[in-house]
């Protein structure tokens, strides 16, 4: 079993999604008393979501490209970012490592294609569903067209996930919100939903809809397992 590096706090509320899954499936896997060898980082969410708002992106970069460089010299062996916003650093701190980085944009497009999926609706943070690491990564490698909201919707989608979800707050109004976004997305051509955002799952299940829901923290975490087991 190779050692996970996970950079997580991003927020915890899904950080703690990510290690409870990932124990779980090697416990799934290997049976008896196994867990995952993680080494975690866990960051100040606070520090990084004042550089992402103030649009101080060198900075954010820095820091997880020292995070993540000292998670290797720690022993990581695998190195994964648990926040599909901070994707946006991937490039940077995959070159300055030499241990795989596994890309979330990467499980989750190879998740949709398998499921015949050319025009998911995104759901994330504005940053996410508005820059080109993420829409523009699955369209060059992967051939997947991207819906997005409108402004109005990307803006709800964003300060649901801000002020509520990474405060562990779960309100059924914005569930409501979500869904009728969703359904929106549905009727513009989305043949499947990205939960973009790793508090995404916290709102809306894949039980709540009736076409294809890309979980991301639970793909990106099945391609983790595939790599480390």
């Amino acid at each position: 079993m190779k050692t996970i590096g996970l950079i997580g706090g991003m927020s915890w509320e899904s950080t703690q999604d990510y290690y409870r899954l990932l124990n779980e499936g090697v416990r799934e896997r290997l049976g008896g008393l196994h867990s995952a060898k993680i080494l975690m980082y866990s960051v100040d969410f606070q520090e990084l979501e004042t550089l992402q708002h103030q649009n101080k992106w060198d900075e954010a970069i820095q820091m997880m490209v020292d995070i993540a460089t000292n998670l290797e010299k720690a022993g990581a062996e695998l190195m994964v970012i648990g926040s599909n916003t901070m994707h946006i650093t991937a490039e940077a701190v995959q070159k300055a490592i030499s241990i795989p980085l596994v890309h979330i944009a990467d499980a989750t497009a190879e998740f949709l294609t398998k499921n015949g999926c050319k025009n998911p609706g995104l759901l994330g943070t504005k940053f996410t569903m508005e820059k080109e690491f993420y829409k523009g990564r699955m369209k060059q490698l992967f051939d997947i067209s991207i819906l997005t909201p409108n402004q109005d919707d990307r803006n709800i989608i964003h300060n649901v996930i801000y002020d509520e979800l990474c405060l562990g707050t779960i309100l059924p109004t914005s569930k409501q919100e979500y869904l009728r976004i969703i359904d929106e997305l549905v009727q513009s051509g989305a043949d499947s939903i990205i939960a973009g955002c790793t508090e995404v799952p916290l709102l809306i299940k894949k039980e709540d809809l009736a076409l294809p829901f890309a979980d991301t923290t639970q793909i990106h975490v099945s391609k983790i397992l595939n790599l480390a087991i």
